[in-house]
Formats: C-alpha cells, sequence, structure tokens
C-alpha cells in the first residue's frame, strides 16, 4: 500500500477520535453540546487545509448520508401525525415561518448583492432546521415537553419543505439554462414523488423485517440496515434520501410499529455516525481558503441568522395562545430552532452531485453563516429547553 493510500486511511479515524475526545471534554466541563465541539475541530480542520487529499467524494457521501438518515428516519418516527390534524395550528406555523423565513432570507442577502439564484439557494436553505443538531440535544438533556415536541415536530416540517423549496429552485435553474419547462418540472417532481413513495415503501417492508429481530440490540441493528439500503437505493435512482428517510420514519410511526426496545439514537453506532457528519461537513467547505475573506461572509451570515431566527420566533409566539401554549414557550421554540448546518450542507451536496451545478458557487455565500450556525446553533437550543425547564441533564 502506497503512502498516498495510506494518508486518508489513518487521517479521518485520528480526526474523528479528535473530534469525540473534544466533544467529551466540552460536554463534561462546561455541558456544551457535544455537537459544537464536533463543529468547531470540524471547522478548524477545514480551515488549516487538512481534508485536501484526504477524501474519496463518492463514500464518504454516502456514510454521511447514512449517518443523517438514521436521524431522519428518528425524527420521523417522533412525528405523530394525529397531533398535526388535531392541532393544525402547528402545522400553520411550519408553513408561516417557512414562507416568511424564505422571503426575509431572500430579502435581507439582496442588500448584500448576492446574485438573486445564490439568493434562492440560500432562502430555501435557511427553512431547514438540523435534524442531527436537535436530535443530539434533545437526547442529552433527556428533554421532554411541549416545547420539544413542537420543536421536533417544526425541525421535520421545516426539513420537507426546504427539500420541496431547493428541489423547486433546482427546477427553476434548468428552466433557466435549458429553457424546457417539462423537463425541469419533471425532474423535481419525480425527485419529490418517488422518494417518499421509496420511504413509504419501506414503510410497509418494516414490520416484516422487525419480526426477526429480537430485543434491544436486533431491533435497532434491523432498522439500521434498513436505512442503510434506503439511502443506498435512494442514491441510485438519484433521489432524497433525506427526504426518504424522514417519510420512512413517519410512516413506521403511522403504522404503529414498535421501536421502544430499539437503543436510542441507534446507540454506540449512531454515535459514531454523528460525530462523522460533523467532521465530513467540514471537508465540504472551502479547503484551507475558510479563513479568507471569512469578515464578509460572517456579516451577511449574521444578518440571514437574525432575520431567520426573527421570523422563528415571531411565527410561534404569534400562533402560542391559539395553539395551546404561552407566549414564552413559543417563543424559545422559536428560538430553539436555530440549528442548520448540516442538513443544509448535505441537501446541498446532494443537489450538486445530481446535476445541480449553481450549488457549489453557492457554498461561498454561505459559509459565514454555516460557521455561526455550527458555534452557537446546538448550544442555543440546549438554552433554549433549560429555559423552557424541559432538559434532565443524564450523567456522564
Amino acid at each position: 500500500m502506497s503512502p498516498d493510500q495510506l494518508g486518508p486511511l489513518v487521517a479521518w479515524p485520528v480526526m474523528l477520535l479528535a473530534a469525540w475526545l473534544a466533544g467529551e471534554w466540552a460536554f463534561r466541563r462546561w455541558r456544551v453540546p457535544r455537537v459544537c465541539a464536533y463543529g468547531v475541530v470540524s471547522l478548524t480542520l477545514a480551515g488549516l487545509g487538512v481534508f485536501q487529499n484526504t477524501a474519496a467524494p463518492g463514500p464518504l457521501n454516502f456514510i454521511a448520508n447514512v449517518a443523517l438518515s438514521l436521524t431522519l428516519f428518528e425524527l420521523g418516527y417522533r412525528v405523530n401525525p394525529r397531533w398535526l390534524r388535531h392541532n393544525p395550528w402547528l402545522l400553520v406555523a411550519g408553513i408561516g415561518q417557512a414562507a416568511l423565513t424564505f422571503g426575509a432570507v431572500f430579502w435581507v442577502s439582496g442588500l448584500f448583492k448576492v446574485t438573486i439564484d445564490q439568493r434562492l439557494v440560500l432562502a430555501a436553505l435557511c427553512v431547514a432546521t438540523s435534524p442531527a443538531a436537535i436530535m443530539r440535544v434533545t437526547h442529552e438533556l433527556n428533554s421532554s415537553g411541549q416545547v420539544t415536541e413542537r420543536l421536533l415536530h417544526l425541525c421535520a416540517l421545516n426539513c420537507l419543505i426546504a427539500v420541496l423549496l431547493l428541489k423547486g429552485v433546482v427546477g427553476y435553474w434548468h428552466l433557466e439554462t435549458s429553457g424546457d419547462i417539462g423537463t425541469a418540472a419533471f425532474n423535481s417532481l419525480y425527485v419529490i414523488g418517488l422518494s417518499l413513495v421509496v420511504g413509504a415503501a419501506f414503510g410497509f417492508i418494516a414490520p416484516l423485517m422487525n419480526r426477526l429481530a429480537t430485543g434491544s440490540q436486533g431491533t435497532t441493528v434491523t432498522f439500521a440496515f434498513m436505512v442503510l439500503l434506503l439511502t443506498g437505493v435512494a442514491q441510485s435512482l438519484h433521489l432524497s434520501a433525506l427526504l426518504a428517510a424522514l417519510a420512512f420514519g413517519v410512516l413506521a410511526r403511522e403504522r404503529r410499529i414498535m421501536l421502544s426496545h430499539a437503543q436510542r439514537n441507534f446507540g454506540a453506532l449512531g454515535d459514531v455516525l454523528a460525530v462523522y457528519l460533523f467532521v465530513y461537513i467540514g471537508s465540504l467547505l472551502p479547503g484551507g481558503g475558510l479563513f479568507t475573506g471569512l469578515a464578509a461572509g460572517l456579516v451577511l451570515g449574521a444578518a440571514v441568522l437574525t432575520a431567520r431566527t426573527t421570523t422563528h420566533m415571531l411565527v410561534n409566539a404569534g400562533i402560542a395562545r391559539v395553539s395551546g401554549t404561552t407566549f414564552r414557550k413559543g417563543a424559545l421554540t422559536g428560538l430553539a430552532l436555530m440549528p442548520l448546518s448540516a442538513f443544509a450542507l448535505l441537501l446541498l451536496e446532494e443537489s450538486r452531485l445530481y446535476g445541480f451545478d449553481l450549488a457549489r458557487d453557492s457554498l461561498p455565500v454561505i459559509v459565514g453563516l454555516l460557521v455561526l450556525l455550527d458555534l452557537i446553533g446546538p448550544w442555543v437550543t440546549q438554552r433554549a429547553l433549560r429555559w423552557a425547564g424541559e432538559a434532565e441533564p443524564a450523567e456522564g
């Protein structure tokens, strides 16, 4: 084996171990969410150019998609469609904040002379909320209560709407470049519709697979393999593995497939893949040039973050009373929706791999925002859940 082949095989385990140790140290010493430390390590490695010549994009991207798909499946399983039917105001909040966030971010980014195409991409991505960060923080806090449940449901809605919006932007871009409205519409509808169908199909197959599982570990492994297979099928068909995994989780819940015996967050496998996901995110950033011109990007990022957080808080506080909660808990729910980076970057990378060339060009525009959210997003979520009185930190 040549030194060039040996390098990535050693570099990635070392980077993952460094991120894991940093997360454990930060959590035990200051109770800072572990994912914040993973993000700091990832950004530092990207800024130093460590990821250059260490990546095999195809396999690494597939593993990252599996990691996020596991989280999206678990998030989807936490969604209760009956609650949305009985309390439609929560659905109104999800759609309302998505529309306002898209409009606010599109307008604010225009003040910084960002091109219209890139503003559309940025606005669509900013509708999303990072399920990886949200699920990790709620698990670390053993969080439960009204704010937590609203947070999880709105996170799922935000992810769904963000995928739909970005596919719409992709369709618009194809229309602008090719002029063929039929092909543009078909490509977007094909990806969205078939992704949901494939995810739903796995939801119907799941009970048959689950009958073979015995005990906590067996159930965990069974569903981990199903999500792994789902991700492979989705990527082979050029579908959205993220959307399919979310649909799989929702249907599994709706069909009352019992996962109570499964290991929470997919156990040790989920822990390892979470570290991998956040380190991999750094490899997507602009290499050793990350810190070059970052000051200007941070100004745009701060402005977009302010607009995004303000719309979240205003919408959730505005519908708080009619949806059965207080203004304070509504505002805290909106504040807790701050994390973004992991889902947004993988969604952008997924679109790039499927031929959306504007995705790579748009990345420098959002670097400042991603840096800010990597550093403070999960911490703000943790604070919001504590202020809501719904956090019961686990030992260690």
